[in-house]
């Protein structure tokens, strides 16, 4: 994760219109993480991550920065929303579980790593299992002359199965079923005693006998192939130590366990619970997994909401002061839509695009007509609902509404949208108040 801070920026610009300030922070705290890990260990240890809460409303950017962010790095990362959890004692997810995802989703990452590295060799053992199925070995007394012709044969079937001659066809494999897996999201001594009762009433790794063709056979032994040459344990030992000092969990919907001071009596009396529970977690604590005990102290937390009923003071101040980062994103304007509409790699519009191109048409929109559906997007969030940038959703869903329900007619053709287009199909509608709060 050798990236500057200005790298990561440059990377979230092709994807996140704006939201600078929101960028440079996420940016630093990434690359302190990088600068933490060649620290000698007794600094490391007292290096604690600066946590951050983003602050904005709905639409501008908050979790698209999350998701491209898992993209960008080799981080264990995981994004959760604050909403699902609830008080230990309550039904429901304990926030306990994040770390065990986090965990989960680090394990993931490791295995694929050391199976990349290691492909050779798990193609090796597929092809040794796939080949014997089609050319049963020779028995021990066999002359010299029948191992020389065996060998030849060998490695000419070796050569069609890499070239995928031989994908169509059938073979007879002893495969592992499905075996019944603990829940991961269970409290470790859960899980264990889950998996004790599997093993005593005898749910283990059965091998069942199934035909397949070649080509699917290949991925079925993936599995088997991985077990036996990659080393588990280590790979369990890395994954653990990956969480703890490189992981990031990214809390969404952070508001909506805010108690507002206002209507406290009306909330839900498990939302401050939730955030008692969280408070050990985010401050730093031992959080027990099925791979090990995973210390939190050094996992970065990213908290975002858009605190349009309650406000970051509603949270519980020592929840507060473990969030010494504050960021507020902008709310979008004309021209940031405009932005989005234009300039993201893989913009609404490009969608749009490639969408209608299977169909044979070729979509084209003038600048006058983006720069209209801005400025009608902007106004209707200002009338109805500030939903940002989820606006353009909707308004080009139903801009193209008709061009999309009868594309068959238009194909092979090019077709315009102009700006009189958009006010035609769109004018009205954003101008009626009533009608956009129910079409937009």
């Amino acid at each position: 994760m050798n990236l500057t801070p200005k790298d990561i920026v440059k990377f979230l610009d092709d994807y996140v219109i704006g939201q600078n300030d929101a960028k440079k922070v996420i940016a630093i705290a990434l690359r302190n993480r990088y600068r933490r890990m060649q620290l000698p260990a007794n600094i490391q240890d007292d290096i604690v991550p600066k946590n951050i809460l983003m602050i904005g409303s709905t639409g501008v950017g908050k979790t698209e920065i999350a998701r491209r962010l898992s993209k960008l790095f080799g981080l264990p990362f995981i994004k959760v929303e604050a909403s699902k959890y609830t008080e230990v004692g309550f039904v429901g997810r304990d926030v306990e579980s994040m770390i065990r995802d986090l965990a989960m989703a680090a394990l993931n990452l490791v295995k694929q790593e050391h199976r990349e590295k290691n492909s050779d060799k798990i193609e090796e053992y597929i092809e040794k299992i796939i080949l014997e199925k089609l050319l049963p070995p020779l028995p021990n007394g066999a002359t010299e002359e029948k191992k020389e012709q065996y060998q030849i044969s060998y490695e000419k079937m070796k050569q069609k199965l890499r070239d995928g001659k031989l994908d169509d066809l059938t073979i007879e494999l002893e495969i592992d079923q499905a075996s019944f897996e603990a829940g991961s999201n269970l409290p470790p001594d859960m899980a264990a005693m889950q998996e004790s009762f599997i093993k005593v009433i005898g749910i283990t790794n059965k091998k069942v006998k199934k035909e397949l063709k070649v080509k699917d056979a290949k991925e079925s032994l993936k599995n088997e192939a991985s077990e036996k040459i990659l080393d588990m344990e280590s790979i369990k030992a890395e994954a653990l130590r990956r969480a703890q000092n490189e992981g990031i969990i990214f809390i969404d919907e952070i508001d909506k366990v805010a108690v507002s001071s206002s209507g406290s009596s009306r909330q839900d009396p498990s939302k401050e619970g939730v955030q008692r529970d969280l408070l050990p977690i985010v401050e730093g604590s031992d959080v027990s997994t099925k791979f090990g005990t995973i210390k939190t102290d050094h996992i970065l937390f990213i908290a975002a909401g858009a605190f349009h009923i309650s406000k970051p003071s509603d949270l519980i101040p020592e929840l507060q002061g473990r969030f010494p980062l504050r960021v507020s994103l902008d709310s979008l304007d004309e021209d940031a839509l405009y932005e989005i509409l234009t300039k993201p790699k893989n913009s609404l519009l490009n969608q749009y695009k490639a969408l209608l191109n299977v169909e044979g048409v070729e979509l084209e929109f003038s600048d006058d007509a983006l720069r209209q559906i801005a400025k009608l997007t902007q106004s209707t969030n200002q009338k109805v609902e500030d939903i940002g940038a989820r606006r353009l959703h909707t308004v080009i869903e139903k801009l193209l509404e008709d061009i999309s329900f009868n594309a068959d007619e238009y194909k092979g053709q090019k077709f315009s949208i102009t700006k009189e287009l958009v006010d035609e199909k769109l004018g009205q509608i954003c101008q009626d108040e009533d009608r956009a709060k129910y079409i937009l």
